[in-house]
């Protein structure tokens, strides 16, 4: 690959981790935020942000999801007539004698067709009447939220008189862009090999040709990177702190500061076993590990809680929020923040959620990984799909080229991310608040030795497989 496709594939890859974390996660996890509080505290929620809609069009809905299901229903219909020309042969008959738009029309093509078509208007006609609330475009309250940021986007920013202004300015940059430059080592899916888009690759071996790692950069020390950034943000909390010229503000950045001190050690810790699992640092070889053999949660579960446990205590949500907690120190070490500056570490925070809830896919949920699906296709138990010889040959070959196992996958990975960043969401709204005292005890007393117990036990058990020649 010269150096113009380096630079740009490299800006892509960038282009699409922001695009991931700002446009998927911190929009979903914002308003799954607003919604659960809005469920707890017993209010409406954000339904209140919408476009009024014109009278005819709110009529018609019903009318519009009732179309919607008879479309559904009519290309269901189609899906099983194409589906059973095929099962008998005849898959390949032209439906039409003369092409539509230059296009021959098989029975096998408008099965591929009239599938997703079904599927497309039945989801319509499901989430059609969500999207409207009391006479207003809210889209399930997301435009809500969206003037919820406007609106604190362009409120005035003030700087505490007395306060360091430069300081005050610098320290939501330093305490957000750690976020985001952790992601740049998280690995979104397998290696694309740009030549064999649409073949089914073999399932060992190595493949020439051009290959693009859905990676921003495969660093040698991997997940050592990302503890030496993210431990950057801690100054962030106690600049803001500090520059505020505020007591509470103080109070809150030194207990920030002290707490994520803290855990970052256990952090570190409770993945040590699985470095010594995986025996790599990279984070591809260990979704790989995982892939060969089993999930890491499986087999260290007690690593998968302290790490999920401590990461939860590094981002400072519910019930580690004592550094920002209301009822004692009003707001914390962002007391004295507005404007787009407080909106930076509020969206800092969703950006820690969503990649902490990567790193815990990558370590222990097998990252890219699904269960029977390889480089080569689908298998399990030693069964290939692999319909070639039967009316059914197009639907192996699209279900086994590598573009579309490439898609599987990094939507596979993406999910995972998001069912662990809403767990996180819902431990925000489900657990009291700790206090300061007990959140120390619980880290020092009680997270880290079992962290240090863990390491001796998996090194044993290590060493032991390793004598037995496992």
């Amino acid at each position: 690959m010269d150096l113009g496709w380096l630079v740009l594939v490299s800006i892509l890859k960038i282009a699409f981790v922001i695009g991931v974390l700002l446009l998927l996660f911190a929009p979903v996890l914002v308003l799954a935020e607003r919604r659960q509080s809005a469920f707890f505290q017993d209010r409406l929620g954000p339904y209140m942000g919408g476009f009024p809609m014109p009278r005819a069009l709110l009529d018609a809905i019903p009318y519009l999801v009732l179309g919607a299901y008879v479309v559904a229903a009519l290309c269901g219909v189609m899906f099983a007539i194409s589906l059973a020309m095929v099962a008998t042969g005849n898959g390949q008959d032209v439906l039409f004698t003369e092409p539509v738009f230059g296009i021959e029309h098989t029975w096998g093509g408008l099965m591929l067709v009239f599938f997703p078509l079904a599927v497309i208007h039945l989801v319509a006609a499901k989430i059609l009447p969500f999207l409207f609330f009391d006479g207003r475009l809210t889209i399930f309250g997301g435009l809500h939220a969206l003037f919820d940021a406007i609106k604190a986007f362009t409120k005035e920013d003030i700087v505490p008189p007395r306060g360091d202004k430069f300081l005050h300015s610098i320290a939501p940059i330093i305490a957000m862009v750690p976020a985001f430059a952790t992601a740049a080592v998280i690995p979104f899916g397998p290696t694309i090999y740009v030549d064999y888009l649409l073949e089914q690759l073999p399932a060992d071996g190595a493949i020439g040709g051009t290959a693009i790692d859905i990676q921003v950069a495969n660093l040698n020390i991997g997940i050592l990177y990302i503890f030496a950034i993210a431990g950057t943000g801690i100054i962030g909390a106690a600049i803001a702190g500090y520059a505020s010229d505020n007591k509470y503000a103080l109070l809150g950045g030194l207990r920030a500061a002290s707490q994520m001190v803290s855990y970052e050690v256990t952090l570190g810790l409770s993945l040590v076993p699985m470095f010594m699992l995986y025996d790599s640092l990279m984070l591809p070889d260990m979704i790989r590990w995982q892939g060969e053999h089993v999930w890491g949660v499986l087999v260290n579960p007690l690593a998968f809680v302290l790490f999920f446990t401590a990461s939860i205590a590094e981002y400072k949500r519910v019930p580690f929020d004592a550094p920002e907690g209301e009822s004692e120190i009003v707001a914390g070490y962002f007391l004295e923040y507005s404007s787009g500056k407080w909106l930076m570490y509020m969206m800092g925070e969703f950006i820690e959620v969503a990649v902490s809830s990567a790193i815990i896919a990558v370590v222990f949920l097998g990252g890219w990984e699904v269960p029977f699906l390889t480089r080569a296709g689908w298998e399990a138990f030693g069964y290939r799909f692999d319909l070639t010889g039967t009316g059914f040959d197009v639907v192996s070959n699209v279900a086994n080229s590598h573009l579309f196992i490439i898609i599987v996958q990094v939507v596979a990975f993406l999910a995972k991310v998001m069912v662990l960043a809403l767990i996180s969401i819902q431990v925000r709204w489900t657990l009291p608040r700790f206090r300061y005292d007990q959140i120390m005890s619980l880290c020092w007393k009680l997270i880290l030795p079992l962290s240090l117990v863990n390491i001796l036990v998996t090194g044993i058990f290590v060493l032991l497989f390793q004598q037995m020649g496992w």
